[in-house]
Parts: structure tokens; sequence; C-alpha cells
């Protein structure tokens, strides 16, 4: 998921939001990253210069789980990032497990 620092779901964090709805949907894992820069769609280049900090910076969220889980989530995730990218990606798993 592409986010902004500054979305908000209920006057909190949307990316710390998910990432509690996803522990608390027993999610195998997920991590949010903060970028030190970059834009979303065709807006100006944001940096984590104190000139430039105004909360734009983007974050991106992952997680990774079985297909049935992602499907089960999924929708949620929708609702609370209605105009947010979402990539879905199939992945293989080359060490390690999802317990």
């Amino acid at each position: 998921m592409y986010l902004n620092e500054s979305d908000q779901w209920h006057h909190k964090p949307l990316h710390t939001e998910i990432l509690q709805f996803l522990r608390k949907e027993n999610v195998a894992g997920a991590s949010a990253f903060h970028a030190i820069a970059g834009f979303n769609g065709r807006n100006r280049v944001h940096s984590s210069s104190l000139v430039e900090a105004g909360g734009n910076l983007p974050v991106v969220l992952i997680f990774v789980d079985f297909e049935e889980h992602v499907s089960r989530v999924l929708p949620r995730l929708r609702e609370m990032a209605p105009q947010r990218l979402i990539v879905r990606e199939n992945v293989v798993i080359e060490q390690g497990n999802l317990d």
C-alpha cells in the first residue's frame, strides 16, 4: 500500500491504524516504511529536509499472508484508504514460514 504520512483514520495516522488492524486480524506479518523522499501521482517531490517538512512524505506498508487471509482483510483496507494505491502480488517464500 502506498500512503502519505499525513493520511488519517479517525484522527490517527493511517499507517499505524492499518498495522493495528492487520495485527488484530492475525495477519502473518506487516511493516511500514517511511520514505526520506518521494512523490505520489503527479505531485511534486517531497523530502525530509526541514525546509519541506509538511507531512506529505510517502509511507509504504507491506504485509504477507496466505491468499485467503489477504482476500479477507482487503475490503477493510480499501475502506480505510479509498484513494490510495494498493498493489497485490503473489510471492514465493524461499526460506522461513508464515507462523
